[in-house]
């Protein structure tokens, strides 16, 4: 059965196989789009409407439409209300997931179960979790979840050379950003180091834009009250992405906003667009030169490429601006449909990695990609070496606070750590007599690792419990490891009586139970 690849966007989506040609390719939604919009309209309490259509929804009901869900995958305890049932955005997302199956099963006749879908390098724990969360809410096998910058390599070919290279990945999507380092040696792919920020994408210079075209109108008609009105708010923000997308390869463009039979016609420039995104630019190149300093730090000091991927990095300040600070110059092809077809090539390689012993299926993988057999197997035998996004922790009491109520994060396992990774630290309890032992488990929020409570956020915990009252200072041996998907496992022993906690991370605040009832939610909508 075909493992497809799945592009699960912060604003645009696709899904993509590798034919009987052996290239990826995008399959087409109901309406012949090869993206589909992030979008999801909740008509009523029994139907919901994903894409384009959900988009247009947005001006006539804006209370019932969802977009941009994928920068809030992951938070605990967060829910969204529509006809009198929660949805969390797990099971927001598994309804765009959902449609882009039923896109690939329109078209073609077949059934999508096995699938492949990127994340942002730049993902945590919780939002990587989340996302293989939406994906069996949706009904699907979630393969593996792997690096949007791993997988546009991928497309780009970089890692089918044969010749050792460096890469640097700069993607910017619709919601997210990150900058990743790859490197290639052989059979062996591995990710140096990434940075980012997944509340800065191609969303915020629409904001921008749209923002500019309200003050535009608000000038002309001052007593108007129109950025008060969410219908003309959301008109103004489907014209500022259009209108972006223009600016890519027009200099100037008019539009007309219109509001309660009143009318703006304006002019915008390029150059104006860019002047007030210059900053959202800026902080793209800060987390570019971050990166190139990590990445000079392990031995990294020339980069054979420089790919752009995402959809936004179509605008012409982009590759200029990488230009004119590091001089690279990018390449860029296909930048919104690199990652979903790089997920195709990768869902093949691991379908490969399954059938590698059989001679029979290397034989057929050989044929769908017009290869021999012996290539395919070097395909299955590539490792891909992916790296901790961000540091990981405990909470431990503050020594130098003498009331012992101060807080802060002890990194057992830090950022850009090769997968996977293992770390195993001594604690000592903080209280006479405890008879049991919270381990607080943490991630690094912040662009920097920092030991402050308020630069990190807590994603889950463990409990040793029954203990007999022990003295001040009794001894807590704490393991992290992180296996090479991500997924964080913790164990805490308490070193005198042998004791331990373990658990793995349970993310997105969703137990099986309420995975399994997302599921039935979902099923139920048309």
């Amino acid at each position: 059965m075909t493992v497809y690849g799945i592009d699960l966007g912060t604003t645009y989506s696709c899904i993509a196989r590798v034919g009987d040609s052996g290239k990826p390719s995008v399959v087409r939604n109901s309406i012949g789009e090869e993206s589909t919009p992030s979008v999801v309209f909740f008509e009523d309490r029994f139907n919901v409407v994903v894409g384009r259509e959900a988009k247009n929804a947005a001006l006539r009901n804006p209370e019932l439409v969802v977009s941009l869900i994928k920068r809030d995958i992951g938070k605990p305890g967060m829910t969204l209300d529509f006809h009198g049932t929660d949805h969390t955005p797990e099971s927001i997302s598994a309804l765009i997931l959902r449609d882009l199956a039923k896109s690939v099963e329109g078209s073609t006749g077949d059934t999508v179960r096995d699938v492949v879908i990127t994340v942002p390098a730049y993902f945590g724990v919780a939002e990587r979790e989340a996302t293989r969360q939406a994906g069996v809410i949706a009904g699907l096998n979630v393969v593996n979840v792997v690096p949007e910058p791993v997988a546009a390599a991928l497309y780009y070919g970089v890692l089918n050379t044969g010749a050792d290279r460096t890469v640097l990945v700069f993607d910017l999507g619709g919601g997210t950003f990150d900058t990743t380092v790859i490197r290639l040696a052989g059979d062996d792919i591995t990710v140096v180091c990434t940075d980012g920020d997944h509340g800065l994408g191609g969303a915020d210079w629409d904001a921008k834009l749209a923002d500019l075209l309200g003050e535009r109108f608000m000038a002309e008609h001052p007593n108007s009250d129109a950025t008060d009105d969410e219908d003309f708010l959301q008109e103004v923000g489907l014209v500022a992405e259009d209108l972006k997308k223009a600016l890519s390869s027009r200099r100037t463009k008019q539009e007309a906003i219109h509001f309660n039979g009143l009318k703006v016609l304006t002019e915008v420039s390029r150059q104006s667009f860019e002047d007030i995104t210059a900053e959202l630019l800026d902080r793209t190149m800060d987390i570019t030169e971050r990166t190139r300093l990590l990445a000079a730090e392990r031995g990294v000091t020339r980069y054979d490429e420089v790919l752009l991927v995402g959809g936004s990095t179509r605008m012409p300040a982009v590759a200029e601006a990488l230009r004119s600070r590091f001089g690279y110059a990018p390449k860029i092809h296909e930048p919104d449909l690199a990652v979903a077809k790089g997920a195709a090539l990768f869902a093949l390689v691991e379908s490969v990695k399954v059938v590698s012993s059989g001679n029979e299926e290397v034989d057929a993988a050989a044929r769908r990609l017009g290869t021999s057999a012996d290539a395919v197997r070097k395909m299955a035998a590539k490792k891909v070496t992916i790296v901790t996004p961000r540091a990981f922790g405990v909470a431990v009491v503050d020594d130098e606070d003498p009331t012992k109520e101060k807080m802060l994060v002890s990194h057992l396992l830090v950022a850009n750590t090769p997968l996977p990774a293992e770390n195993t630290q001594q604690y000592t309890t903080a209280w006479p007599d405890q008879r049991s032992i919270d381990v607080q488990i943490w991630e690094q929020a912040g662009a920097i690792a920092s030991a402050r409570p308020e630069h990190n956020k807590q994603i889950g915990q463990a409990q040793i419990n029954r203990l007999p009252p022990m003295p001040k200072g009794s001894p807590v041996d704490i393991t992290f490891r992180m296996d090479e998907s991500g997924m964080l496992h913790v164990k805490a022993t308490e070193v005198r009586t042998g004791k331990t906690a373990t658990t793995e991370i349970t993310i997105g605040d969703l137990t099986a139970r309420q995975v399994a009832a997302a599921q039935d939610a979902v099923a139920r909508l048309s």
